[in-house]
């Protein structure tokens, strides 16, 4: 039998055969009151300095695994960073098709100038500014994985189930086969078959795999007590944007489903400009996977999308500036969650009509008016006609705030697209300081 003593309250259960066990603590108010967590069993374990909080899960690849030492004005953020009531869990890169029930190199970490440096940059931003804001303890558990694929973070089992991922998990069957093949041969194995499986034993543990990271690293605290999410990965499927569109949502709503608490919060960052800048227009990987995560609101409720077209650096996937990028998300948590008047959702496409060789867009969510960045005319549009070849289109701001683009190229346009490129040059944003959301009007087919 184990009992679980906690804030004044006690539970107790008892062991199945293999000695797994759980109990459900009843709703703590949030305080700055530190507690101890006492179990009883066969032993007794005390833990100490218990606070009760605001738990967001951070995860995704490596911009969310960045950490604060990486990131812009390390020197000054760690000079300020005394938050003894905001902690980090950084969970172990483990790579399983079985599931990893727990890590005991995770521990909860108490932010402190020397500690903080280690803190996910995006999650404590993040957590910061709710902490700032709600004056509550805030828990932040970090799981992200550099380089992950999202396939890697759904079960097996519901990648097969969906029916459109055959081509992805037959790859991995064959590969898995020859795995199997190669080690069977044992001391029979040429030394080309060595390398070979060698270098096959780091994909079968690695972060690609289909269900990998759900099972090593997610499983060990699946159903803990969150208030929600926030995501940053999208580089790694950048290549396949379309089957994104499916694959994105489908991660979203199996966690959803697996943990227990119902639509939590999903809140996630979309992909910033990347790479060289292009003197025209052309088609784009990165355009269409910022397009599929933005699909993905419209897919699912309680979901946000922190639009950071403009914090990129050309030169380097990993963009130093996660100050703004945990601000953004922190805007979605606190307008949608936690009942702030505060602007939250960067401005988005409505609709389009085409008359007397004009494009006339209107659009949703613009706080207080529209203010072009660096100079008063938009900038970062493109227009083409039945053609589908796209050339820079003029573009004004008019009445009721909406734009009207054109070009003189381009006599019967049909369609528009705005920071549609990896690293797109765009000036728009509302008066609350959020970017316009990358666009495209055509559903033409891309990459």
């Amino acid at each position: 039998q184990v009992t679980v003593d906690f804030a004044g309250q006690s539970h107790q259960t008892t062991a199945d055969d293999d000695g797994n066990w759980s109990v459900m603590l009843d709703p703590v108010d949030a305080s700055y009151d530190a507690y101890q967590l006492t179990v009883k069993g066969q032993n007794e374990i005390a833990f100490q300095d218990v606070l009760v909080g605001e738990v967001w899960i951070c995860s995704g690849q490596s911009n969310m695994q960045w950490n604060v030492a990486s990131s812009n004005d390390f020197a000054l953020e760690k000079l300020s960073a005394n938050h003894p009531q905001i902690r980090m869990i950084n969970f172990p890169q483990v790579g399983r098709q079985e599931p990893v029930w727990t890590h005991d190199r995770a521990q909860w970490q108490v932010c402190t100038p020397d500690s903080v440096g280690r803190f996910s940059a995006v999650g404590y931003f993040f957590g910061r500014q709710l902490h700032d804001t709600l004056d509550v303890p805030v828990g932040l558990i970090n799981n992200a994985w550099g380089g992950s694929a999202a396939e890697a973070w759904v079960p097996r089992d519901v990648l097969a189930s969906e029916g459109n991922y055959t081509g992805l998990l037959k790859r991995w069957e064959d590969m898995e086969g020859r795995y199997a093949e190669l080690e069977a041969k044992g001391d029979q194995r040429t030394e080309e078959e060595d390398k070979q499986l060698r270098g096959m034993g780091g994909q079968m543990g690695g972060n690609h795999r289909p269900g990998n990271i759900y099972n090593g690293v997610l499983s060990s605290h699946l159903g803990y007590g969150i208030q929600g999410a926030i995501w940053y990965q999208g580089e790694s499927n950048a290549g396949r944007a379309y089957q994104y569109r499916d694959l994105f949502p489908l991660m979203i709503q199996t966690w959803r489903d697996q943990w227990g608490e119902g639509d939590f919060p999903f809140y996630w960052v979309q992909l910033a400009d990347f790479q060289a800048e292009k003197p025209e227009p052309g088609e784009s990987e990165w355009a269409e996977l910022r397009e599929a995560q933005t699909m993905t609101m419209d897919r699912l409720p309680n979901t946000g999308q922190a639009v950071i077209i403009d914090l990129g650096e050309g030169k380097d996937i990993h963009p130093r500036n996660k100050v703004d990028v945990g601000r953004r998300l922190a805007r979605l948590a606190l307008a949608n969650d936690y009942g702030i008047e505060i602007p939250s959702q960067s401005p988005r496409f409505d609709s389009a009509e085409f008359q007397d060789g004009k494009a006339i867009l209107t659009f949703k969510d613009v706080d207080g008016g529209w203010r072009p960045f660096d100079v008063n005319q938009p900038v970062g549009f493109e227009i083409a006609g039945d053609d589908h070849k796209f050339v820079w289109a003029d573009a004004k701001i008019i009445d009721g705030g909406k734009v009207e683009v054109s070009s003189d190229k381009v006599p019967n346009p049909v369609a528009v697209r705005y920071a549609w490129s990896n690293n797109p040059v765009c000036n728009m944003y509302d008066r609350a300081d959020l970017p316009l959301t990358p666009f495209r009007t055509d559903d033409w087919d891309g990459v």
